[in-house]
């Protein structure tokens, strides 16, 4: 058997031109909320990919970079408003979290439906029953690149 090389920058490049495609047909854009709490270069990197991404997907993004003393409450507030708002359909929260936060009732507050990540209790049972759910995306891009 040969080997087959995976190209997952090209094949990137093709699923961002189908979302962008598919998200100009829609009524509205989908809206992203991305929050960052703390300096931490490596989720820096990663966020600013996120943001770069949805413009090229032509996806509405906003980003809520914290102070690492923020405090739990703050994080849990901003995420409840980001619940109620019909613009944003998807928030993620990044971890790590600073170490005063309990990072399972921070994720806890991401409504189920807009848990991008899937990482709320409802979302990792439903998706370990094997019924519709938000795939996490690291692995649901392995196995597309698979």
């Amino acid at each position: 058997m040969s080997a087959v090389l995976m190209d997952g920058k090209s094949l990137a490049k093709k699923i961002k031109e189908q979302v962008r495609c598919e998200v100009e047909q829609l009524a509205r854009k989908p809206g992203l909320a991305v929050i960052l709490v703390g300096e931490n270069p490596a989720t820096r990197v990663y966020v600013d990919g996120k943001t770069r991404d949805c413009r090229q997907c032509g996806i509405y993004s906003e980003e809520y970079a914290l102070l690492e003393s923020s405090s739990q409450q703050e994080v849990i507030d901003l995420i409840e408003t980001l619940n109620d708002r019909d613009d944003i359909d998807g928030i993620m929260v990044q971890i790590p979290l600073p170490e005063h936060m309990d990072a399972q009732t921070v994720l806890r507050a991401v409504r189920p439906d807009k848990d991008l990540d899937c990482v709320h209790p409802y979302n990792l049972g439903q998706l370990m029953l094997g019924q519709d759910a938000f795939q996490p995306c690291t692995p649901a891009g392995i196995m597309r690149l698979l």
